[in-house]
């Protein structure tokens, strides 16, 4: 199959794999080697003030179940910690803990990186294109920005 042949999905898909996957190795590098990606996919939709758990399932479309079991693994492992919902005495937030940040900063700078190295070979110009394409794009395929 040519590269013409492959639609934009897999198109975006591969890019954003090779990132994870760079992502991934400086975390374990850094310390960081008990995070999956499954795990870490889940972590990146933590808001800033914490998530219930059945937003962070609905936001990377798997199941409660299997968001509370990653949760947990996180939780164990220092990642995140749940604490009260101060606008629901019932409901509990999944919020990222110390470690938590620690890793997520590891990660802001290979991204950087990733993104640098993009941009170096795309040119400024078309980087720039992609990113504005992707963002319009983002208006119509992601219910959660």
């Amino acid at each position: 199959m040519s590269e013409d042949e492959l639609n934009l999905g897999v198109l975006c898909f591969i890019p954003y794999r090779a990132m994870e996957t760079r992502v991934m190795e400086a975390l374990a590098e850094a310390g960081f080697d008990d995070i999956t990606p499954a795990q870490s996919r889940v972590f990146q939709r933590i808001g800033p003030h914490g998530t219930r758990v059945s937003e962070l399932a609905e936001q990377a479309r798997v199941s409660k179940q299997t968001t509370t079991f990653l949760v947990d693994q996180l939780e164990r492992a220092g990642y995140v910690e749940r604490v009260q919902d101060p606008t629901d005495a019932r409901a509990r937030l999944v919020r990222i803990a110390a470690r938590g940040h620690a890793a997520g900063a590891v990660a802001r700078v290979i991204e950087a990186e990733v993104e640098a190295e993009w941009t170096r070979h795309l040119g400024k110009r078309d980087a720039g294109h992609l990113r504005r394409a992707l963002t319009r794009l983002r208006e119509i395929t992601d219910p959660y920005r």
